[in-house]
């Protein structure tokens, strides 16, 4: 699952988690390694001491420094992104060990079209919602929004791609009918 952001996509994690499905979202999974001795050094590195007050990696600092340094969000995404394939990886294994295993997996990652990985699922599902109210729900995160969306491959761009769209511009009732209508169709 994947879309802009602002649109919705942990809501929808959530409401896929609620009806049974294995979850794991890319952007927890890098919270987790911003933990990782290893990520903290070579972030402190490339960005500097400021980014990590303490040892530990601040992704409110880290964002504006990763923007402004001409390079710096390959540099993140270079470190960060095979880590994050591991741990999908290994998750799907341990996942699928359970008896008996979850009837869905369900994966978030933001930048699934941008990185190219939509051939490793079966399914590319797209939460999306109006430009002005992803804006509103990222500003009211205190988070710049034209950073973060023009990194992005535009939202059309990425209904057009994924195997079923959403558009979150409603009620979490309506995220939540659609989420279960997608959970009924690919457990079959």
């Amino acid at each position: 699952m994947t879309g802009g952001i602002g649109s919705g996509k942990s809501e929808a994690l959530r409401a896929f988690e609620a009806l049974g499905a294995a979850v794991l979202s890319a952007d927890e999974v890098v919270h987790r390694l911003y933990l990782d001795p290893d990520v903290v050094a070579a972030v402190v590195e490339r960005f500097g001491a400021e980014v990590a007050p303490g040892g530990v990696v601040d992704r409110g600092r880290l964002g504006p420094a990763a923007f402004a340094d001409a390079d710096g969000l390959r540099a993140l995404e270079a470190l960060l992104h095979p880590r994050v394939e591991r741990a999908r990886q290994e998750w799907a294994r341990e996942v699928l060990r359970r008896d008996p295993p979850p009837p869905l997996l369900v994966c978030e990652v933001p930048l699934l079209f941008e990185v190219g990985l939509q051939s490793h699922f079966d399914a590319a599902l797209v939460v999306t919602a109006s430009e002005a109210v992803r804006r509103l729900r990222v500003e009211g995160r205190g988070q710049s929004f034209n950073e973060r969306r023009d990194r992005q491959i535009p939202e059309a761009d990425k209904v057009r791609m994924a195997s079923s769209a959403f558009t979150n511009d409603g009620s979490v009732e309506e995220l939540e009918a659609w989420v279960a209508d997608r959970f009924a169709e690919y457990r079959r």
